[in-house]
C-alpha cells in the first residue's frame, strides 16, 4: 500500500514524540568518538514545506511542534528537539519540517553514516534531491527497508541506530516490524533499535506493545503519548509510541521529565496521558 505520504503529518504530536527520542538517541551516540550508522526503514522525503502543498491541508503541525515553538521552558529533550526544527527555519517562522533522515543528518559527525530505504517513488526522488550533496556518508536506496536492512547488519562500526516507522496503513506492517526487529536482533545485537507504532483503534495496533515487549524480557523502553480519549467513530490517530531496544540508560530519565510536559502541552482532552516502561539489563 502506497498511498500514504507522511506531508500530511508531518511535526504532527506523533512526530514530536518520535523525533525528541531520535534526537536523543544520536546525541548519545555521538559522545564517543567511534563511529555510528542511523538506518531508517523508511525514510520518507526527508523535509517538508509547512506552508504549502499535502501539510497545509491539515495544518496538523500546528497542534504539535506548533505548541512547542515559542516555548522558553521546555525540559532539555523537548528543548533540543525545537532548537533542531528552529535550525532549519532561521527566520523564526515555521515554513520548513526536518524529518528523521535530515534530524539525523544534523547530528551526526562527519566519521558517522546514513542509509535509509523509501518504497514511494515520488517521495524517494524527494529524498535524493534533499540529499543530492551529502556524497557517500548518506546512502538511499529505493525498495522495501524491513527487507532491505538485513544486508546492512551488522554495520561495519558495530554501532547504530535503527529506526523501524512504517505508515501501518497496511495492517501487515505490524506483523511485518516485530519480524524486522526480531530479525535484526539475530544480526546485531547490540545495535538500538527504535519502533515507532501510532495509537489507533484497529486490534493490531492496541496489543502491538505487548508483542514488543514480548521479544526479550529486558534492555527496552516503551514510551507513549495520547493527546485525546479515542474518536467514537474509530478513525483516526490518538496517540502513539516508541519503543526502544538497547536505549540509552539517559532516556528514562529524559522522557520522565519531558512526558508530563506533553501531555500538558498537546493534549487536546481528558483523555490525553503517557505512558513509560523501561526494563534494564
Amino acid at each position: 500500500m502506497l498511498s500514504y505520504r507522511h506531508a500530511f503529518h508531518a511535526g504532527n504530536h506523533a512526530d514530536v514524540l518520535k523525533h525528541a527520542i531520535v534526537i536523543q538517541m544520536l546525541q548519545y551516540l555521538g559522545q564517543k568518538d567511534k563511529s555510528y550508522w542511523y538506518i531508517d526503514t523508511h525514510a520518507g522525503a526527508g523535509v517538508y514545506a509547512l506552508t504549502e502543498g499535502f501539510a497545509a491541508k491539515n495544518a496538523e503541525f500546528e497542534t504539535g511542534i506548533g505548541k512547542l515553538w515559542e516555548r522558553d521552558d521546555l525540559p532539555p529533550l523537548l528543548a533540543d528537539y525545537v532548537a533542531e526544527v528552529k535550525a532549519l527555519n532561521p527566520d523564526g517562522a515555521m515554513r520548513f519540517y526536518p524529518g528523521s533522515p535530515y534530524l539525523a543528518w544534523r547530528t551526526m559527525r562527519e566519521q558517522d553514516r546514513m542509509r535509509l530505504f523509501e518504497l514511494h517513488s515520488t517521495e524517494i526522488d524527494v529524498l535524493r534531491h534533499n540529499f543530492r550533496d551529502a556524497g557517500r556518508r548518506a546512502m538511499i536506496y529505493a525498495g522495501d527497508g524491513f527487507d532491505g536492512i538485513k544486508a546492512l547488519l551488522p554495520p561495519p562500526p558495530r554501532r547504530a541506530l535503527v529506526l523501524i516507522d512504517p505508515s501501518y496503513e497496511d495492517k501487515r506492517d505490524y506483523a511485518r516490524a516485530l519480524e524486522c526487529l526480531q530479525e535484526g536482533l539475530k544480526r546485531f545485537a547490540t545495535g538500538t533499535y527504535a519502533v515507532w507504532y501510532p495509537l489507533v483503534t484497529r486490534v493490531e495496533s492496541q496489543r502491538f506493545a505487548d508483542q514488543l515487549k514480548a521479544i526479550r524480557p529486558n534492555g527496552w523502553l516503551h514510551a507513549s503519548l495520547t493527546v485525546r480519549k479515542p474518536p467514537a467513530d474509530g478513525l483516526g490517530l490518538f496517540g502513539s509510541g516508541m519503543f526502544v531496544l538497547n536505549p540509552p540508560y539517559t532516556l528514562a530519565r529524559d522522557l520522565k521529565e519531558a512526558l508530563p510536559r506533553l501531555v500538558e502541552l498537546l493534549g487536546e482532552d481528558s483523555g490525553a496521558s503517557f505512558k513509560l516502561e523501561h526494563r534494564g539489563d
